[in-house]
């Protein structure tokens, strides 16, 4: 802004605000002009109010607004009675096929809309305006408080809220359901998980009549020692129904063949926990697959450096060390799953995790790990 504009601006005397014909807007506009705010063009959008080009656009405002609303229903319809439960393998015929898509879907659009709504009706309804605002430092005096009232109510005039109840209704009835929407998905917390954080597909006494679980692969080939050669690993599941899907989350489990000095190097630093059940077979080790910062598989095995990579926030777990976390967020160990070998050859799981596999939860019990050296 150049000098002349800004000596011109200082030489405009300062309005007297205790002057009762003063309207709202000469007060709004004198409290720009004391914050160094310089109104460069100001417009109504519709010079005459109730036209009916600006019916026409409070309808369609108010449309988005009603979608909204029923998007955010549909999506704590979906989120309460939706069936989401797998039973086996699933086709996209299924509902619960369905359900995470449902609900993105329902959430995304009620959001969009809303969103849309808003927009149209900042470009299409407030008034057309352009300020240019010089920043300085101070106080709130009195009248800096008078002002900013009036400034928030020619806000409110220019939004039309006084004269467009229509608007004002049906963004009420969009946003009730979107705090719905919100609220919902805290029902699912009230549900008690029971024991299904600490007992997993590999817990024999419940899915296997107490016999030692087999080791199996994706397609259900049981696992043999000479099917992992030196400095190998492959991804093994209980041999149970469903063993493999995502009916049994937390057991996806790495088995490796370390080779004989790493192998010797784990027997060094095994915690007791694992040292008392003989979790080793050999040279065999078995890891939680999930990791135990936010559950993502980890599985990037680095032969040389013995660490066991998550590919989602880089984890890196010590595999001759118990798999403890050496870098990235990762607070926890991966869990030992305690193995050996049956009389036909095939590897067994002694027993489940000696402690809950997985990120950590808010009612997890007393560690083991507490007592590890």
């Amino acid at each position: 802004m150049s000098a002349h504009n800004d000596s011109a601006r200082d030489e405009v005397e300062p309005v007297d605000l205790s002057d009762p014909k003063l309207t709202r807007f000469e007060v709004y506009k004198e409290g720009l002009r004391r914050d160094d705010i310089e109104i460069i063009h100001y417009e109504p959008r519709y010079p005459k109010p109730g036209t009916r080009l600006e019916k026409r656009m409070e309808r369609i405002v108010g449309g988005l607004f009603l979608l909204s609303g029923l998007f955010a229903t549909l999506f704590v319809v979906a989120f309460i009675w939706w069936p989401w439960e797998y039973e086996g393998a699933a086709t996209w015929r299924d509902p619960q096929t369905w359900y995470t898509p449902v609900i993105g879907f329902t959430l995304g659009f009620s959001l969009l809309f809303f969103a849309v709504g808003v927009l149209t009706w900042a470009k299409k309804l407030l008034p057309i305006e352009e300020l240019v605002q010089d920043r300085h430092d101070g106080g709130s005096s009195k009248e800096d408080r008078r002002i900013a009232e009036s400034t928030v109510d020619t806000i409110v005039d220019d939004m039309g809220l006084r004269r467009r109840p229509f608007l004002v209704k049906t963004a009420l009835l969009a946003a009730a359901p979107l705090g719905l929407a919100a609220v919902a998905p805290l029902g699912a917390l009230l549900k008690d998980p029971g024991d299904m954080y600490t007992v997993t597909g590999w817990n024999a006494e419940r899915y296997n009549d107490g016999d030692p679980i087999r080791l199996m692969m994706k397609d259900g080939a049981l696992v043999r020692p000479d099917m992992v050669s030196a400095g190998g690993q492959i991804t093994v599941y209980p041999a149970i129904d469903h063993g493999a899907t995502n009916q049994f989350p937390t057991a996806p489990t790495l088995l490796i063949h370390l080779r004989e000095a790493d192998a010797a190097t784990l027997r060094g630093n095994l915690y007791p926990m694992y040292q008392d059940v003989e979790a080793l077979w050999g040279n065999f080790v078995a890891y939680s697959k999930i990791c135990t910062h936010v559950g993502c598989p980890a599985s990037l095995y680095e032969q040389q450096s013995q660490r066991l990579l998550c590919p989602c926030h880089q984890s890196q777990f010590n595999v001759v060390d118990n798999a403890a976390p050496v870098f990235g967020p990762a607070t926890r160990h991966l869990p030992m799953l305690p193995i050996t070998v049956d009389d036909e050859g095939f590897f067994v799981a002694t027993s489940d995790f000696l402690v809950p596999p997985g990120p950590a939860f808010w009612n997890r019990p007393s560690l083991p790990e507490e007592d590890e050296k």
